[in-house]
């Protein structure tokens, strides 16, 4: 079984910082693409960012030079490093990753509770 737990959210003033944090844990043989998505009341879960395992990132425009996304495979662990935090940012943050738990080639989706971002005007 696998967890992905996210943390760092939290109350933050517009033009702040915060950085999220995603480890995973269990019997994890790899994992491939590792992302961050968010949901804010009413609004459907959007794509803020994913990396892959050789580093390869992506990004939405609406946090294109705010975001950081980064990895530290040998952790399991992705970051959401967010600057110039606005109120529209304000949602429930999730990390996913694509995980590999046996010695077959076959990744699984999983997904973690959601952390809370509110940024205040």
């Amino acid at each position: 079984q696998v967890q992905l737990v996210e943390s760092g959210g939290g109350l933050v003033q517009a033009g702040g910082s915060l950085r999220l944090s995603c480890v995973a844990s269990g019997v994890i043989f790899g994992i491939n693409t590792m992302g961050w998505y968010r949901q804010a009341p009413g609004k459907q879960r959007e794509l803020v960012a994913t990396i892959t395992s050789s580093g390869s990132k992506n990004y939405a425009d609406s946090v294109k030079g705010r975001f950081t996304i980064s990895r530290d495979n040998a952790k399991n662990t992705a970051y959401l490093q967010m600057d110039s935090l606005k109120p529209e940012d304000t949602a429930v943050y999730y990390c996913t990753g694509a995980v590999r738990t046996g010695w077959r080639n076959i990744y699984s989706d999983y997904w973690g509770q959601g952390t809370q971002v509110t940024v205040s005007s």
